[in-house]
């Protein structure tokens, strides 16, 4: 056999094209990883101004004139005020101008992500100086002693994101890619479940209890682990229900490659592209952070949103895949074939000839 026979024989057409997909997937994930977080600036912040009337139009202006357009500020009435809708999500930092003195006070929120808190103070320090003004800083919702960057809520919703679509990979694989009939659905969806309440639990526990890293409701954060795994496993079986392996690729197009770096984990969303920053909020990893750190940080405000979208996720895929599983088979269908040849082995008459012949 020659060395080209060989080749043919290693490499089957169909494995050549899962090789050309996986390097696709790779130049992918360098692209979106590199392209969303290689130079994060702040950009249309939502920014609050608390100031006297005769001058607070007039720094509304100015703020809102600086180069780069890193803030949409926007007149607020009141320091309470400020402090409010900073709590409710609404605002990611506002700026107390006093009356009488030349120190003003910036309000932030590293809860919400200490590379855009940390962002705000240069920024606002830097227009303050212009008018020979100082700034001091408050803290309305900051992050832990023991969450180092606000990050550990990121880190949190990765590892549910994770455990979501290699279980998913598990359940698909074990037995053919695609489901055969409605029970074997039924089984996975509900074994889906059943990880998605222990994943989410012990997600919370470690975070909480063992680690000390993030305060806020550990119930609260229960139930989100469980709808985050559970929403990123149904949407990978129904996935490869759609396409068989191919899938599991997919699913880490959809939740690691696009998901992760426009999650507004590491730098937060207005720190992002403006692609990254569009589809962050609808993806898993992106809901999911916004909502660990509302649960956190911020009261368990602002989630409604973000619960939505991955309850919709979670409700897509287990329709896809009950409804898949309710496709007729045909004979063709390689989910079937392996019970069928093996039945027909078993009941088929007797190879003719001794029995040299038929070992």
């Amino acid at each position: 056999m020659t060395f080209v026979d060989e080749v043919k024989n290693a490499v089957t057409p169909r494995a050549a094209l899962l090789v050309i997909g996986v390097l696709a997937l790779q130049l992918l994930f360098i692209a979106s990883y590199i392209g969303a977080l290689h130079k994060p600036k702040p950009t249309d912040v939502a920014f609050g101004v608390v100031a006297p009337r005769e001058v607070s139009q007039q720094l509304v202006t100015e703020l809102d004139g600086l180069p780069g357009g890193p803030l949409d500020p926007r007149e607020v009435g009141s320091e309470d005020e400020a402090r409010e809708q900073i709590m409710d999500r609404e605002l990611y930092g506002a700026l107390i101008v006093s009356p009488r003195g030349r120190t003003d006070t910036l309000l932030v929120a590293s809860g919400g992500g200490t590379a855009l808190s940390g962002a705000l103070e240069r920024i606002v320090t830097q227009a303050d100086g212009t008018q020979q003004r100082t700034v001091e800083t408050v803290d309305v919702a900051g992050a832990s002693p023991e969450d180092f960057n606000g990050l550990s809520s990121f880190y949190l919703v990765i590892g549910w994101c994770v455990g979501g679509y290699l279980c998913a990979s598990i359940l698909a694989i074990s037995a053919g890619a695609k489901p055969a009939n409605r029970q074997r659905a039924l089984i996975r969806t509900g074994t889906m479940a059943l990880y998605s309440i222990a994943g989410g639990i012990g997600g919370a526990i470690v975070v909480g209890p063992v680690l000390g890293a993030l305060p806020g409701s550990f119930w609260g954060l229960s139930g989100l682990g469980a709808l985050v795994v559970f929403a990123v496993g149904m949407i990978t079986l129904a996935l490869q229900a759609l396409t068989g392996i191919v899938g599991i690729g997919l699913a880490v197009l959809i939740v690691v490659i696009a998901g992760n770096p426009s999650a507004g984990g590491a730098f937060p969303l207005p720190m992002l592209p403006d692609f990254w920053r569009a589809i962050g909020p609808a993806l898993p990893p992106g809901a999911g952070t916004w909502t660990a750190r509302s649960i956190a940080y911020f009261r368990g405000n602002a989630i409604t949103g973000p619960l939505l979208v991955l309850s919709a996720w979670a409700v897509v895929g287990t329709v896809v895949t009950l409804l898949m599983s309710l496709r007729k088979r045909t004979p063709a269908d390689p989910a079937g074939a392996p019970a069928r040849g093996a039945g027909s082995a078993g009941a088929g008459p007797a190879p003719s000839g001794g029995g040299s012949t038929a070992a």
